[in-house]
């Protein structure tokens, strides 16, 4: 599984802080989306990988309401 990176605030910064009407500022705004997008993966195969606690069978509490639905 790939670790987890952090999009630094120097990378949002630049990539917010060139004009968009540019190259630059479109290849800075592509870079900064497939960051986010790898983020966004990451965290949905962390949350994936996460075991599911078994429902409960009996008694009053837990076995109403599926709360993992």
């Amino acid at each position: 599984m790939s670790s987890i990176t952090s999009l630094s605030p120097g990378v949002v910064s630049s990539a917010t802080a060139i004009p968009a009407g540019t190259v630059q500022g479109a290849a800075a705004l592509l870079v900064l989306k497939q960051a986010m997008q790898q983020q966004e993966a990451n965290a949905a195969q962390l949350l994936e990988a996460l075991p599911q606690a078994p429902l409960a069978t009996q008694g009053s509490l837990g076995t109403q309401v599926d709360t993992y639905a």
